[in-house]
């Protein structure tokens, strides 16, 4: 997949527009807890102001579902991006009204301006054709460098491309280097190549296991999801986390491991808790032992061992998904021992943005992992063998011999 690229666009002086993906994880006092995302940008934003331009910064933070709210200003934002950048980030006050279309038309070359969050406009969740046209009339240049959100065909993302043609519209370096290592990762993995699936919910990862399955040699289930699979066996999981309506569904992805010959691991003990809380009562006991009325929530020390020694002879590690709980410290032991067992690998280790991509900053293993994708669900829906309704407009058609 060859996507239009930021390098082949006469930017020499242009008002350049670029969505980014500045919808980072904040503490109880607005702080910036991981940066990881705005400092994918700069790359892409220091190309442009190389190139003379003036640029303009659009993103959207949390879930405002349309409304003003001050918790979801892109302040914290702008200042990291002064202290990234080293130079003066002015933040409009609005997304498409009077103070951001004013201060775009303003703006001189060399500076760089910051929309205000996008989702405090109701229109762009909804693809709104007026707000793309307005977002497009502020800049002569289109750039999507925001991988964590091209998954939606949402209107920064998806409409705005409309009012672009290919000559004036792009891919920034992030998102093509998150689409060109998930394209290799999937057409040309070094073997073996095994897949880490966690998270809570069978239903949110299915399409990808059922494509991933002819392309990985092991498939490793942890978290939520993993009881689904249990229960299908015939063992009793107590209160676990359990999605009855996709229990046929497990069923066919374990033939289809089968079939395909991908050897599929389930854990083989879990740390069990009377209640979903982190102070509950909680002790381990065997995946098919799990006391009446108690539920899984994490993987237990026998299958980190097991894991282990799944994991000791591969080449590429893809990891979606954490192994338990692991905001609660009691239920996050599981997902930090196999953090530290793909760190420590030799592999090519891959993980899939999201709650993973936390996970592993939390625990520090971050910088010895190959990669680490800015975005989960768009990274999902890559391995689904989904076009994302944001790459789509950025790919170059090959022509017809």
């Amino acid at each position: 997949m060859q996507l239009l690229n930021i390098k082949d666009i006469d930017l020499y002086r242009k008002k350049v527009f670029i969505r980014c993906d500045f919808n980072v994880p904040m503490d109880e006092f607005g702080n910036i807890t991981d940066d990881r995302r705005i400092r994918s940008a700069v790359a892409t934003i220091n190309y442009c102001l190389d190139q003379d331009c003036a640029v303009i910064l659009a993103s959207h933070m949390g879930r405002p579902k349309g409304e003003i709210d001050k918790k979801y200003s892109l302040e914290p934002v702008q200042l990291r991006l002064q202290q990234l950048l080293k130079r003066h980030v002015d933040l409009a006050k609005d997304v498409v009204g009077e103070d951001a279309m004013q201060k775009a038309y303003d703006l001189p070359n060399h500076e760089v301006l910051l929309l205000e969050n996008l989702r405090f406009e109701k229109g762009e969740t909804k693809n709104d054709e007026k707000l793309s046209k307005k977002l497009a009339e502020m800049a002569e240049v289109y750039i999507n460098d925001a991988f964590g959100v091209s998954h939606r065909a949402h209107a920064s993302v998806e409409g705005i491309t409309h009012f672009f043609d290919n000559d004036h519209k792009a891919a920034g370096f992030l998102l093509q280097k998150e689409i060109k290592f998930f394209g290799t990762l999937i057409r040309r993995p070094t073997r073996p190549f095994a897949a880490i699936v966690g998270g809570s919910k069978v239903s949110g990862k299915l399409e990808a296991l059922i494509n991933l399955l002819p392309r990985v040699d092991k498939v490793l289930i942890g978290g939520g999801m993993a009881f689904t699979f249990l229960k299908q066996l015939g063992y009793d999981v107590g209160n676990s986390l359990v999605e009855d309506d996709l229990l046929e569904e497990a069923q066919h992805i374990m033939d289809e491991a089968r079939r395909l010959g991908v050897k599929f691991y389930l854990p083989v003990d879990v740390v069990a808790a009377q209640t979903f809380a982190a102070d509950s009562v909680s002790k381990v006991t065997s995946a098919q032992e799990i006391p009446k009325g108690w539920m899984g929530l994490d993987i237990g020390p026998a299958t980190v061992r097991l894991y282990r020694s799944v994991l000791a002879d591969v080449q590429t590690v893809l990891w979606n998904g954490p192994m338990g709980v692991y905001e609660m410290d009691r239920f996050a032991r599981g997902s930090n021992k196999i953090a530290h067992l793909v760190a420590d690998s030799y592999a090519t280790t891959v993980v899939g943005g999201g709650d993973t991509a936390d996970l592993v900053q939390r625990v520090g293993v971050d910088e010895e992992l190959t990669f680490i994708s800015t975005g989960g669900g768009a990274s999902l829906e890559l391995l689904e063998g989904k076009v994302l309704p944001g790459v789509k407009p950025l790919i170059v058609e090959e022509e017809e011999e």
